[in-house]
């Protein structure tokens, strides 16, 4: 078995060796293995690699925060997969970039068949779209929200998963020229980021009461947001793409009851029970990535010695990057 193992913090080129690891050998009871087939190179990734994140395991350790393989061997008492599934690989466990890997989870379920390199991306960024959207607030058919960083992987999430529910979106972009390119994925409303945005969203929207918005930027966007949501209404935070912390008048919260909550997935996999509330909540995306609903740019594909150019490819960000442990087919 071959394994990405990071060795130090820095140029990836330096600190990540392929290794050679020894084969598992006979399986408890409720172990099963998994042959991975692809996993993409994601921000969390990329931090990691450069020692930046929030939370750093023991050097050294391995690579890869999601993917999906094949079942290739279960022990006994397993039940909820069996071999030949494609299934999820396990969520933020560094273990992704390596050839097989062996687990006890039982949340996941047989993945519908759909585009590889896109069923790759289940496991990370849909699931925090749908967890911003619902964790918080409990929007009903024709309610709506708004959702910044349209055009991440995030933000393409959210439009398709608020569609299937019945929840209309205002999203914002940085730049005009990708109002048609949102548009063209199932959104409402979509508004370039700029002066007097909480105007622009009210007219848009005919004024009406918006509960939520999501917040994947920062900066002087944030109050923009707070201003444009009704009376007790929330801002999530979920990332901080805009490199500069926000601005915020903190009077009209007070005076509104508005709040704002920060989401990290990390710590909400800690809370008990929530790994198995996985099982249903990709149950509800699965359909949707392999269908299409979802999409997620991809930039390239490599083998997993190609890993020093892939990295380099993700950190552009002109889609994913996708590694094929196994070999691209």
């Amino acid at each position: 078995m071959k394994a990405l193992q990071l060795t130090a913090y820095g140029n990836p080129k330096d600190v990540i060796k392929l290794v050679e690891q020894a084969e598992f050998g006979s399986l408890a009871t409720d172990e099963w293995v998994i042959d991975m087939e692809a996993a993409p190179v994601s921000p969390t990734d990329q931090y990691i690699i450069a020692g930046i994140y929030g939370e750093l395991p023991p050097l050294p350790h391995g690579l890869g925060c999601e993917g999906v393989g094949r079942v290739s061997a279960v022990g006994s008492a397993v039940k909820h997969v069996k071999v030949g599934d494609r299934v999820i690989a396990p969520l933020l466990q560094n273990t992704t970039w390596s050839t097989r890997i062996k687990t006890r989870e039982t949340w996941q379920r047989a993945l519908p068949e759909g585009n590889l390199s896109q069923m790759a991306q289940v496991g990370m960024n849909p699931v925090t779209a749908l967890l911003i959207l619902t964790e918080f607030k409990t929007l009903k058919a024709g309610d709506w929200v708004i959702s910044t960083s349209a055009n991440s992987a995030v933000g393409r999430s959210v439009i398709p998963i608020a569609k299937s529910r019945g929840i209309k979106t205002v999203n914002i972009v940085r730049t005009p020229d990708l109002i048609d390119e949102i548009k063209a994925i199932g959104a409402d409303v979509v508004l370039a980021d700029g002066p007097d945005l909480a105007e622009r969203i009210s007219a848009a929207t005919d004024g009406v009461d918006i509960q939520l918005a999501l917040d994947g930027v920062g900066g002087p966007l944030t109050q923009q947001l707070i201003e444009a949501i009704g009376l007790y209404g929330s801002v999530v935070f979920w990332s901080r793409m805009g490199g500069v912390d926000p601005t915020i008048a903190t009077i009209p919260v007070l005076f509104t009851g508005k709040s704002l909550h920060g989401f990290w997935i990390v710590n909400w996999l800690k809370i008990p029970g929530n790994r198995e509330r996985l099982t249903a909540a990709f149950e509800e995306i699965a359909p949707l990535m392999a269908s299409g609903k979802i999409v997620i740019p991809v930039a390239g594909e490599f083998e997993l010695d190609q890993y020093v150019e892939a990295i380099a490819l993700a950190s552009k960000h002109k889609g994913k990057a996708i590694l094929h442990p196994n070999g691209k087919r």
